[in-house]
């Protein structure tokens, strides 16, 4: 299965290229569709997403400046029945194609923004819930050391690892495929553990949030 993977796109996925959104079967995002998680801005998101006639599957996932879904998801499950060929994962799995998939809005906690959890316990439960049998895991946050480098006047000497440890242990315990997020603007780009693991931080916009990066590709 060819998939197109996207992130943080921050209500800028109209200004992404068209030559960018190459045909696959799927498309993934990982987070953070909205700037503010504004209702309409949803409901626009949605509206673009569900048109990409290039791909047979589309899925997402909330992140941390998605508040609509965080703050109304009752309305939100109303709002994805006008858009069935769309598919949301809040610590939800799906299996297209006999591909398990999971996906979780969750982050370490960051100036209270939403989906944040304490690290420790009160992230570690999230994880848990994670099937040990998950070919792909869609995380909004990366995981430690994988992605996370931030580089900028608040982390000196070389940057800062800011992903989170317990999501880490959790894929080497489970042994994922692939591993994707953003969340991380400069953070943009793949790695591999010792493992087998893929991790893919597919944030579109770079820190000044304008669209910079292009979608990755990957067949599994």
């Amino acid at each position: 299965m060819k998939i197109i993977n996207i992130s943080d796109t921050h209500s800028k996925h109209g200004f992404i290229p068209a030559s960018w959104l190459a045909p696959a079967d799927c498309i993934i995002h990982n987070g953070d569709i909205s700037t503010r998680g504004h209702k309409h801005e949803l409901e626009n998101f949605l509206t673009w997403f569900s048109s990409l006639e290039q791909y047979k599957y589309k899925i997402f996932i909330a992140g941390n400046h998605d508040w609509y879904f965080q703050d109304n998801p009752i309305d939100v499950r109303e709002i994805l029945k006008k858009y069935p060929n769309v598919i949301y994962l809040q610590d939800e799995e799906v299996i297209i194609e006999g591909i398990k998939i999971y996906g979780s809005p969750w982050q370490p906690e960051f100036f209270q923004w939403a989906f944040n959890k304490q690290r420790g316990p009160e992230i570690k439960k999230y994880w848990d819930k994670i099937p040990t049998d998950t070919q792909i895991l869609i995380t909004h946050g990366p995981a430690k050391g994988h992605c996370d480098l931030v580089i900028n006047k608040w982390s000196p000497n070389g940057g800062q690892r800011v992903g989170c440890d317990d999501l880490l242990e959790a894929i080497e315990r489970i042994k994922p495929k692939y591993h994707l997020c953003g969340h991380i603007h400069c953070g943009y780009g793949q790695s591999e553990n010792e493992f087998g693991t893929k991790f893919i931080n597919a944030a579109v916009v770079n820190e000044s949030y304008e669209v910079a990066n292009e979608p990755i590709k990957f067949t599994i």
